[in-house]
């Protein structure tokens, strides 16, 4: 628990910035009309940093991590959306390939995180 220090993570950070590049990419061309489509993966991308953000500010490690869980799973749930967005010409091979770059990178530092936050504190009495 970082007491409202969740900004300051970098993992936040990237969250943060990738939900801002998706809500800009969704609102022009034919995604800003595919509302399905636009809505999903908006949806999607604003879990990334509010799980992060949640669950970096509960009691326990164990809160911590099933909220860094959430968000590792909609990386994949954006990257999925971005693929059919790329394979119906919605985004071209640039920006697809950001977001892809994005994701993977958001999904390898939640795996550190989860995998820090996840060891066993040392008990002293």
């Amino acid at each position: 628990m970082s007491n409202g220090g969740f900004r300051s993570l970098r993992v936040w950070q990237k969250g943060k910035e990738l939900a801002v590049y998706i809500y800009k990419i969704t609102n022009a061309g034919e995604f800003k009309k595919d509302y399905g489509l636009k809505d999903q993966i908006r949806r999607a991308v604003v879990s990334i940093p509010s799980n992060i953000a949640e669950g970096d500010e509960l009691d326990t490690d164990k809160q911590a991590t099933r909220h860094f869980f959430i968000a590792k799973g909609s990386c994949a749930e954006v990257l999925t959306q971005a693929i059919i967005a790329h394979e119906i010409r919605y985004i071209d091979s640039g920006v697809f390939e950001e977001i892809e770059k994005c994701c993977t990178e958001l999904a390898k530092m939640l795996a550190k995180l989860i995998a820090a936050r996840s060891k066993r504190q040392p008990f002293y009495p």
